[in-house]
């Protein structure tokens, strides 16, 4: 628990902000521990409340989620799973693999053992759930005429694209990923999550199987 409090509480405010924005869109205040169970997948859950609401197809919304959560299959590689009990404790370790399981994860000095893995995973999960709860009953009681609260998901890809910026110090990477979602726009505007997705993705490999691309596109600054 020492492990991932601090980043259980930063979680506090952006279930916090999903479940208001559950209550705000006109779903019952149980259907945030529903979403939260079945989806268990921070920004994906924000994306499936508009994919519910518009009626998006099972196939689009498959694609989305792949496209989205693409980056845990190299999670999957490196966690350490092999320290928890088979069966249904490693189910749940898989089920429960998150962004900030695996930062917590990754950061621990040592080998880390199962019930170690299994309580930062479990801790993550119960207060991504109860954060979501107590937005959806707060939001209840919020009138509905105020608006901002499905802002919360841009904002979190707006600060995940700036520290990863600060990281890195590219700018060719926003600026294509800009770029290739004006143009989705304009192409195929029912469908611009998707295609900017796949269209970045393309960018990715082609980046990573031609380093002389990568190298001609890198624009780094101070």
């Amino acid at each position: 628990m020492k492990d991932s409090w601090l980043v259980g509480l930063g979680l506090i405010p952006l279930g916090f902000a999903f479940g208001l924005l559950i209550s705000q869109t006109g779903f019952a205040w149980w259907w945030a521990p529903i979403f939260s169970t079945i989806v268990y997948a921070g920004s994906m859950e924000f994306l499936a409340i508009d994919m519910v609401v518009s009626g998006l197809g099972p196939f689009s919304s498959a694609l989305t989620a792949f496209m989205v959560n693409f980056r845990h299959i190299f999670y999957g590689l490196t966690f350490p799973r092999d320290v928890v009990p088979r069966g249904l404790p490693t189910a749940y370790v898989t089920y429960g693999l998150t962004d900030e399981a695996y930062a917590v994860t990754s950061t621990l000095h040592g080998r880390p053992t199962g019930p170690r893995i299994l309580t930062i995973v479990a801790l993550v999960n119960v207060i991504w759930l109860l954060s979501g709860i107590a937005g959806a009953l707060v939001g209840n009681v919020i009138p509905d005429n105020i608006e901002g609260f499905e802002f919360a998901l841009t904002s979190l890809f707006a600060v995940l694209a700036y520290e990863a910026f600060q990281s890195s110090r590219d700018l060719s990477g926003p600026l294509i990923a800009g770029g290739l979602a004006v143009l989705a726009a304009f192409v195929v505007p029912g469908q611009v999550i998707i295609a900017g997705l796949l269209a970045y993705f393309g960018v990715l490999l082609l980046r990573f199987w031609a380093p002389r691309i990568d190298d001609l596109l890198t624009w780094r600054v101070r």
